[in-house]
């Protein structure tokens, strides 16, 4: 087992290399990442020597992209839970912008969390209709509240292999359960399960032998693929439609 997903994870670091690019921009290197987002574009970010390290950016992009797709931001509830999400990944806000500072020696991982961050607050807030009144991570927490499942929102773990990977939900060890880890996914496809897959490769290791990863599926806009739900199983994530959510209600307050 442990051949096995040292593979997996060499086979990752090799399609990190092979598929990073990049191009100079005036003081800025941009760098294209193999990571998708919502529209199938490869994500890119911005990097530039600072004050004898490194400033790295996503010029705005992420915010601006969703401002412009009708999602809105400038509620509290929401401005609240952006700081939350960037917070665990250590990525700041000015004005617009995602950024972190990095040096040389900490250079991949920040890269790496502020790569992570701008999926995360893509995902989250991106609604597949303007007019939607709330995000799918707000109806999790509700219905985590109403049931009165334990929980700690936004936990962060350090992988094996020296990455961050921030968790919405962590449900807690009791008498009958082990540890449950929960994952929302707001648009389940190919990319943001291999997202979810990936980070619970790296982490699952330096977790307790019986924790469980959970991945919470937005079916309300549409239906979840077949493939989506098999590649989860394969690698121990539990895969759970929303609309199917109380089938593991017990499990999850227990």
């Amino acid at each position: 087992m442990i051949q096995d997903i040292q593979r997996l994870l060499d086979a990752y670091h090799a399609w990190l290399k092979d598929k990073t690019a990049l191009r100079q921009v005036d003081d800025w290197i941009e760098i294209t990442t193999p990571y998708l987002d919502r529209h199938n574009d490869y994500v890119q970010i911005y990097a530039k020597r600072s004050n004898g390290g490194y400033v790295l950016t996503d010029d705005g992009y992420t915010i601006d992209d969703l401002e412009g797709s009708g999602c809105k931001l400038q509620s509290p509830k929401r401005q609240e839970l952006l700081k939350l999400t960037l917070n665990g990944f250590g990525v700041q806000l000015q004005e617009n912008r995602l950024e972190v500072h990095a040096s040389p020696e900490n250079f991949s991982l920040r890269k790496h969390n502020l790569v992570q961050a701008m999926l995360a607050v893509n995902d989250m807030f991106y609604l597949a209709a303007p007019m939607v009144a709330s995000v799918f991570y707000e109806d999790v927490v509700t219905w985590l509240d109403v049931h009165d499942i334990r929980y700690t929102p936004k936990v962060k773990f350090t992988g094996k292999t020296g990455y961050d990977h921030l968790f919405d939900f962590v449900v807690p060890k009791s008498r009958r359960q082990p540890e449950r880890i929960i994952q929302t996914i707001n648009r389940p496809n190919r990319e943001t399960a291999q997202a979810v897959v990936l980070s619970w490769i790296d982490t699952k290791e330096i977790r307790s032998a019986d924790s469980r990863a959970y991945a919470l599926l937005n079916d309300t806009e549409q239906t979840v693929s077949p493939n989506v739900v098999d590649a989860l199983r394969s690698y121990d994530v539990q895969p759970v439609s929303w609309s199917q959510r109380e089938s593991v209600r017990e499990e999850l307050a227990a």
